[in-house]
């Protein structure tokens, strides 16, 4: 193993070493811990006309209302555990029409404080009742190039537009879906298109498909561990440099942290294996990002996320060199129910840049899980 993989790995250690167990949440300030049991008597004195007394609704006999497609069903795991705190007190604070959601949710800022709300948001995660799915704050802001630990539910269009050198840019259509408590599968179909030697050339790259596991999370630490193995097949053209013309297996292992100052680090190990060393050598890459969340009114508001990325590659024969590029991006939430995001950042190769160009890389993420793409726009 290479001495950049060593330090890598050995970074990865101190930082899971050092997390201490804190209560914490993505974009959340506690004054004290939640007190669930004082909760308990705030939801049944205002909640549990709507939302029933196990949190999945009250009776439609009872209500005066119909219920709308966004209402909740706190006892799901598979629908509450992926949203955080943030989101629910959002709705509590400001009423339904803050994440774009049914007016039918009043806003309740004006009647309790924010540790009251707080409290009741902690009885309300007791509803359900399988402890062992991984929380939504732990689904960190998703950077342009290093993978995240968190399973999630998501499509995403990314492109990678060359400033530097020969005209050219290639589209990823990256589809990911979870699937059970800690699964995810994911489908990434590249279209590339480049200038060579005058002439435009375009076609498909080498599509991936990829499953995705958690092994290991924690929010009170802020910590979440995935392994992911990956399939290349050679669907690209390799004559046009855009595949490498043999099935690629691709495994990596990704470990995230978040700190209860809304700063998070993300860690990459992986290798390129393919089927033919012949045609295309082995590497390996690690990958790592560190960023800030900020959020106005009271970390309710949009999110803006400020991160930069440290990318390294190395092909495994003798005599390789490493090639280190270094990735400043901003995420920000542009959707009122910010399941929509965006994400903008210049990629510099540091290292072995002949033939290596600058390039301007961007994101549009659409989070399909909280609604429909064209949903949860107006407050």
């Amino acid at each position: 193993m290479s001495a950049g993989a060593r330090t890598f790995l050995v970074c990865l250690a101190v930082v899971a070493s050092a997390c201490t167990s804190v209560l914490l949440s993505q974009t959340l300030k506690y004054s004290k811990p939640p007190d669930a049991k004082n909760g308990e008597g705030l939801y049944k004195n205002g909640c549990i006309a709507c939302h029933g007394i196990k949190g999945n609704g009250a009776p439609q006999t009872s209500t005066e209302f119909q219920w709308p497609d966004t209402f909740p069903d706190f006892t799901r795991c598979d629908q509450t555990t992926a949203e955080t705190n943030v989101a629910y007190k959002d709705v509590v604070v400001h009423g339904g029409r803050s994440r774009g959601l049914s007016e039918i949710m009043p806003a309740f800022g004006e009647l309790l404080t924010s540790e009251r709300i707080d409290d009741v948001l902690a009885y309300m995660r007791g509803f359900c009742a399988d402890k062992r799915w991984p929380r939504g704050e732990l689904n960190l802001p998703r950077a342009l190039v290093t993978e995240k630990a968190y399973p999630e539910d998501e499509v995403v269009i990314s492109t990678a537009m060359n400033v530097t050198g020969a005209p050219g840019f290639t589209i990823d259509v990256i589809h990911e879906q979870r699937f059970g408590i800690n699964n995810q599968i994911e489908i990434d179909v590249p279209i590339n298109a480049q200038d060579q030697n005058h002439a435009w050339n375009s076609g498909l790259g080498d599509i991936t498909f990829a499953v995705k596991r958690v092994m290991f999370a924690n929010l009170r630490k802020g910590s979440i561990l995935s392994l992911q193995g990956g399939v290349l097949a050679p669907t690209g053209n390799s004559k046009h440099g855009f595949g490498n013309g043999t099935t690629t297996f691709e495994p990596f292992a990704a470990f995230d942290q978040l700190f209860p100052t809304n700063t998070f680090l993300q860690f990459q190990l992986g290798a390129d294996l393919p089927h033919r060393t012949d045609i295309t050598p082995q590497s390996l890459f690690w990958r790592a990002a560190v960023g800030q969340t900020l959020a106005g009114d009271h970390r309710l508001g949009r999110m803006w996320s400020p991160m930069v990325e440290f990318l390294a590659e190395r092909n495994l024969k003798d005599g390789a060199k490493i090639n280190w590029d270094v990735l400043p991006e901003l995420q920000v939430t542009i959707s009122a129910r910010q399941h929509v995001r965006f994400d903008l950042g210049v990629r510099t190769p540091v290292t072995n840049t002949a033939g290596r160009d600058k390039q301007l890389v961007f994101y549009l993420l659409w989070d399909w899980a909280d609604g429909k793409l064209w949903e949860g726009w107006k407050k």
